[in-house]
């Protein structure tokens, strides 16, 4: 993607909460903090991981989360 307009791009990230187990490895993976585990569990369970968009930083859609993510639970958009 080319940022020819020198527009603010943002990445945004998906968590199929009924794929993930909580293992947090995608937190620990995220170099800006946008991930945290959520309160809610899901059907299995789990607390499950969630995207936090803020705190001053903006995903990079570096798709390092979803590398990490054993259960492929993770999908990265640009």
């Amino acid at each position: 993607v080319y940022n020819l307009f020198n527009i603010d791009l943002m990445g945004k990230i998906v968590i199929k909460e009924d794929r993930c187990k909580g293992c947090e490895l995608c937190i620990d993976a995220c170099p800006y903090g946008l991930l945290k585990m959520s309160v809610e569990v899901n059907h299995f369970g789990y607390h499950t991981a969630q995207f936090v968009n803020g705190n001053g930083k903006k995903c990079t859609a570096c798709k390092f989360c979803g590398l990490m993510c054993p259960d492929f639970a993770i999908d990265v958009y640009e």
